[in-house]
């Protein structure tokens, strides 16, 4: 069955929203965390001040602050959310190649002549596998829709008193006819 004028909308705050700002505020927990526990010297330098098996050093400290912020700034959006998440895989994910490349295990670093200035240690590659899988988890979550028909219109999009006549009087002219619907 068509309704005149019936849209299909998102409604309401969608999975995809509530994980991008609890990744996001994740993010942002555990890039303060490096700061505190290395501090800002050394910027891009090896630390041994990291938690649990996972290294930390400003400069991936400075990352995850930003991952965090952005994550929380796109979460208040059902498609901004989504982007975060094709970010968060696009992003980490070239991070975990980048690793498996540093530690040896798919070919050289190609970028050898930069270092390691993120402190990548093997902990962290397969961490950010798991990171870019929650973003692609986060990018193709379904949004929750809802079919909006013209007398369930809210007052921001007000629906012109022609148009609901119209269909009200097509339907009275349908029925006396007798044609079905």
């Amino acid at each position: 069955v068509h309704a005149k004028g019936a849209r299909i909308r998102v409604r309401g705050l969608q999975p995809a929203q509530v994980l991008a700002g609890l990744a996001g505020i994740a993010f942002l927990v555990v890039g303060i965390i490096g700061f505190s526990r290395t501090g800002f010297g050394n910027f891009a330098g090896h630390h041994e001040a990291g938690f649990w098996r996972f290294s930390a050093n400003p400069l991936m400290s400075l990352v995850r602050v930003v991952t965090g912020v952005v994550g929380l700034l796109l979460a208040f959006g059902s498609g901004r959310a989504r982007t975060f998440g094709w970010l968060l895989f696009i992003g980490y994910g070239l991070l975990f190649v980048w690793g498996l490349m540093i530690d040896g295990l798919i070919s050289t670093n190609p970028l050898a002549n930069a270092g390691n200035p993120l402190d990548l240690e093997r902990a962290d590659t397969w961490l950010h596998l798991g990171v870019a899988a929650l973003g692609l988890l986060i990018a193709v979550l379904p949004a929750r829709r809802t079919i909006l028909l013209p007398e369930d219109e809210t007052a921001d999009e007000p629906v012109v008193a022609e148009q609901r006549t119209e269909v009200i009087d097509r339907t009275e002219t349908d029925e006396v006819a007798g044609e079905p619907r």
